[in-house]
C-alpha cells in the first residue's frame, strides 16, 4: 500500500515547509515540491498541517489499582489514542512484588497483544529490587524495554525506600537506561492523610488539601540527588507544580542529567474542581493532585523554555460510577486516575499555540519528538522524514469544536465522563497514519488492531 500526501505543512520539531510526502508500505520513502508519483490513496493536505503522530509517554491501560482495574484496556484506550492523534504511547508493565520483572513484563506483552490499534512500548514499575535480581534489568534493556519507573508514594503498595531506589538507578544508569520517577514524599503524606482522616475530613477535597506541593518538590529534590550520585539519567513524571519544578531548574543548572513531563491536567484544571458538589470532584482524583491555579503559569514557563521537556497523559481512567464511587465513604478509597490520551493533542494546540504560548515547533516537539529522543524511539519515530515509520498526523489547525463526553469527535475512550468536559479547543486531528495505514480518517477509524511492540533503545542511541 502507498499513500501521498498533496499540499500540506509540513511541521516537525525544527522545520516548517511545504511539500508533499510518499509512503510506501510502512516508511516514508519520499519527501519533495510536486512529488510525480502514482499512490494507492491520495490525501489532500491542503491547508493542513503534517506533523508526526503524537508520542504519549505516560500511559495506563487495563492497569489494577486500588480494588478495579482502568476502565481502557489496549484496545479502547489505543483506538481513542489515534482519534486524538497520538500514534505510539509508552506504557507501564508492573512488577508484583517479590516476583520478576521479566514476568510482569509478560503480562503485559500478552494484554496488548493483538489488541493496540497503534504502536506501542513498556517502561517497568520496580517494586522491589535485591541484589540478586539486578541481572533482570539487563535483560529487559535487550528486550526493548529500557526505562524503569519507581514510587516515592504509595506506602505498602508501590512505594519503595532510598536504598532500593538508589541501587535501581546504578544498575540503569551502568545499562544505559532511564530511571522515570514517581516523586513525592509517600510516608510523610500518609501521616497528614492520617490527621484529616481522624478529624473527619473525607470528601474528594481532601485528596488534594493532604498533598502539598512542598511534599512533590522533596521528592523531586531526592530524585535527583539520588540520581546525581548514582549517575543515571532521571525523567520526573506529571511534574504538577511550581515548587517541583523550582527542584528540576535547579537541577539542571547544576548539570544533572533530569528531565521532567507534565500533563494537560495540571496547565487547564485546578484543585477547585474537587469542591463540585455531589461527589463529582472523585472525577479528578489523581496522583499528583490538581493544584492551585497559578501553579499553571509556571508550567507553561517551563515549557517555554525546556525545563519541562514533554507533554503526556497519566491516562488512567475509571468510571464515576461504579469506580469512583467506590470511596465515597472517603477519598482514600477513590482510583486515582482520570481519561485524556484522546484529548492531548488539541488541548496543546489550542492552549499553546493558538493562545500564543508556545510555536508550532515546539508544539510538535513536546507532543512527539521529545519523548521519541528522550526513550528511545527517534528517528524512527517522532519525526516526518525519509526512512522513518509512517506516523503521520494531517491536522487541521482552524477547527474548533467542544470536548464532550457526548461530542463523537471527541470521546472514544471507555469511561463515562470527560475530564475536559465543556472545554472549547481549536485543532483537530483530522487524519492518522501509523505506520503507513490509515487508523482514522475524518472521525471514522479502520486498521484497527494493528499495532506493534517497539522495543527502545538506549539512551543515546538512536532507533532505525
Amino acid at each position: 500500500m502507498s499513500i501521498l500526501i498533496k499540499n500540506g505543512r509540513i511541521v516537525t520539531a525544527v522545520d516548517d515547509y511545504f511539500a508533499d510526502v510518499l509512503i510506501e508500505g510502512e516508511k516514508v520513502t519520499q519527501i519533495g515540491v510536486n512529488l510525480k508519483a502514482t499512490a494507492d490513496t491520495v490525501i489532500d493536505a491542503t491547508g493542513k498541517l503534517v506533523i508526526p503522530g503524537g508520542i504519549d509517554p505516560h500511559t495506563h491501560m487495563d492497569m489494577p489499582f486500588g480494588g478495579t482495574t482502568s476502565a481502557d484496556d489496549f484496545e479502547s484506550g489505543t483506538l481513542a489514542a489515534a482519534f486524538g492523534g497520538t500514534t505510539t504511547i509508552v506504557d507501564f508493565a508492573i512488577q508484583t512484588k517479590g516476583r520478576s520483572t521479566l514476568e510482569g513484563l509478560d503480562i503485559w506483552h500478552e494484554k496488548a497483544r493483538d489488541k493496540a490499534s497503534i504502536d506501542y512500548a513498556f517502561h517497568m514499575i520496580v517494586t522491589d529490587m535485591p541484589k540478586e535480581r539486578l541481572p533482570e534489568m539487563e535483560t529487559l534493556a535487550r528486550a526493548g524495554v529500557t526505562s524503569y519507573k519507581l514510587f516515592m508514594a504509595y506506602p505498602g503498595v508501590l512505594y519503595v525506600d532510598d536504598g532500593v531506589l538508589y541501587r535501581t538507578f546504578r544498575q540503569a544508569g551502568l545499562n544505559g537506561t532511564r530511571i522515570n520517577m514517581h516523586a513525592e514524599n509517600g510516608i510523610v503524606i500518609d501521616e497528614i492523610i492520617k490527621e484529616a482522616i481522624e478529624d473527619g475530613k473525607v470528601e474528594p477535597r481532601w485528596h488534594a488539601l493532604t498533598r502539598p506541593t512542598r511534599m512533590e518538590a522533596e521528592g523531586v529534590h531526592r530524585a535527583i540527588a539520588i540520581a546525581e550520585v548514582a549517575n543515571v539519567p532521571l525523567y520526573i513524571v506529571h511534574l504538577s507544580s511550581h515548587d517541583a519544578l523550582e527542584q528540576v531548574k535547579i537541577g539542571r543548572s547544576r548539570g544533572v542529567d533530569v528531565q521532567a513531563e507534565t500533563c494537560p491536567q495540571y496547565l487547564f484544571l485546578d484543585q477547585s474542581i474537587y469542591d463540585r458538589p455531589d461527589f463529582e470532584g472523585a472525577k479528578w482524583v489523581m496522583t499528583p493532585a490538581l493544584r492551585e491555579k497559578w501553579n499553571q503559569n509556571s508550567l507553561w514557563q517551563g515549557l517555554k523554555f525546556g525545563d519541562l521537556s514533554a507533554i503526556a497523559t497519566d491516562h488512567c481512567p475509571f468510571c464515576f460510577g461504579g469506580q469512583k464511587e467506590m470511596g465515597r465513604e472517603s477519598f482514600t478509597k477513590i482510583p486515582n486516575g482520570a481519561p485524556g490520551v484522546e484529548n492531548r493533542m488539541s488541548l496543546m494546540y489550542d492552549g499553546g499555540v493558538v493562545k500564543g504560548r508556545i510555536s508550532l515547533n515546539r508544539f510538535v516537539e513536546l507532543t512527539s519528538t521529545s519523548a521519541a529522543k528522550t526513550f528511545g524511539l527517534f528517528p524512527k519515530k517522532g519525526t516526518v522524514a525519509v526512512g522513518s515509520d509512517a506516523d503521520i498526523v494531517v491536522f487541521d489547525p482552524e477547527k474548533k469544536q467542544t470536548i464532550s463526553i457526548h461530542n463523537p469527535e471527541t470521546h472514544h475512550m471507555k469511561v463515562d465522563y470527560s475530564a475536559y468536559e465543556g472545554h472549547e479547543i481549536q485543532g483537530w486531528s483530522e487524519t492518522v497514519i501509523s505506520r503507513g495505514k490509515v487508523v482514522v480518517h475524518k472521525g471514522v477509524a479502520s486498521a484497527t488492531g494493528k499495532g506493534q511492540f517497539v522495543a527502545r533503545a538506549r539512551v543515546g542511541e538512536l532507533l532505525r
